[in-house]
């Protein structure tokens, strides 16, 4: 999928203007470079983490001379898959949550007996 197929399947299930989905989608990928360059890092509960690593500087070679080279320091963007995200690429159902037990008013004012 590109950037162009991504625009219309945002437009497709938000509805608006495919404008508007661009810039949504802009907008998102902007705000992520940012806090990347920042030295932040993104968690997006369900679909996954981005974070910056430093690589440090070592030694590699060139393969087509066989020479040494000194291969510079640099930042890398690390992703880690979520839960959710995993579970889909697997088929694998979502867990249902329980419902929460409801309290009524009649049920919280009830003294409880003792047997």
């Amino acid at each position: 999928m590109n950037k162009a197929e991504l625009v219309e399947e945002i437009h497709v299930k938000l509805g608006g203007t495919k404008v508007a989905a661009e810039e949504a989608l802009k907008a998102t990928l902007e705000s992520i470079t940012d806090a990347l360059h920042n030295g932040d890092s993104i968690t997006l509960i369900g679909f996954g983490n981005f974070s910056i690593v430093e690589r440090k500087e070592r030694m590699g070679h060139n393969p087509q001379t066989g020479a040494t080279i000194k291969i510079a320091a640099k930042k890398a963007i690390k992703f880690a898959p979520g839960k959710a995200l995993k579970d889909a690429i697997n088929n694998k159902k979502p867990a249902k949550k329980k419902p929460a037990a409801k309290t009524t008013a009649a049920s919280a004012t009830k003294p409880k007996r003792k047997c």
